[in-house]
């Protein structure tokens, strides 16, 4: 009997985890349509681009900026051993034009931005502004979901470039005023072996990362449950799955374009 009810537990768990993706899918095929049909949000696609980039601007800068100090001084200790410090430069650049740029910023994003508009379109949805938007014969995929969801997939890439070439810098400070590299040295080599093939890697990490990241928090915010607990839990279960997302993703296209 005991097995009986924990195959029926664990079928309803199966059940509902597909119900709830096949709810997700929807939502997003939703969002895609609304794209191509006009009118477009300009003003409030503009407005989400300043939202997503220039207040996450910060963050991004600060993260990338330490992140490169802190690849250069763990890359040298390591490549020391193997006496091929001249190799810093690229192993800099390449771990964070490959992986840390776009998963480390995406990240950042998704803590400071994402959790936002999970909460902001989940306000929206107990406050009953987004059934306002339906009474008045507002789209509210279109005004709400939409500019979000391109706004990510512009500033994204963006501001992941922006972390690449800060945390370059910042190992570059490191490695010739604290390690005694040679400014030739470290940039030369990163010309031969960082190739575009490895920059297109990067950018469509960051582009599917920007979809991903605005697609789950803008769904969680749009279905928050009633009452400060039902948005507080969708603003929780947004940046967790986010973040999850992200590491999973990364990792198949990592092996998928390698």
């Amino acid at each position: 009997m005991s097995m009986i009810k924990f195959i029926r537990l664990l079928g309803g768990y199966g059940v509902e985890l597909f119900l709830f993706l096949g709810k997700m899918f929807i939502f997003l095929v939703d969002a895609i349509y609304y794209v191509f049909i006009p009118p477009f949000k300009f003003k409030n696609f503009l407005r989400q681009v300043r939202f997503f980039g220039n207040k996450s601007m910060i963050v991004v800068i600060f993260t990338g900026a330490f992140s490169g100090m802190v690849l250069a001084l763990q890359g040298f200790y390591a490549l020391n051993k193997f006496g091929a410090e001249a190799l810093l430069g690229p192993a800099v650049a390449l771990s964070l034009i490959r992986e840390l740029g776009p998963v480390l910023c995406a990240l950042m994003i998704t803590g400071r931005a994402g959790s936002a508009i999970t909460a902001e379109i989940g306000i929206m949805r107990i406050t009953e502004q987004i059934d306002a938007l339906t009474v008045m014969a507002v789209n509210p995929m279109k005004y709400v979901v939409v500019p979000n969801i391109i706004a990510g997939i512009v500033t994204f890439p963006l501001l992941t470039a922006i972390f690449d070439i800060v945390g370059i810098y910042g190992g570059y400070i490191v490695s010739i005023h604290a390690l005694g590299l040679s400014e030739g040295t470290y940039f030369s080599q990163m010309e031969l072996y960082v190739d575009f093939k490895d920059i297109r890697i990067g950018l469509y990490k960051s582009l599917s990362f920007g979809l991903l990241v605005t697609w789950i928090c803008t769904f969680m915010g749009y279905y928050a449950g009633y009452g400060a607990r039902g948005v507080s839990r969708a603003t929780t279960n947004a940046v967790v799955l986010s973040s999850v997302i992200i590491l999973l993703w990364d990792y198949m296209l990592g092996a998928f374009l390698l």
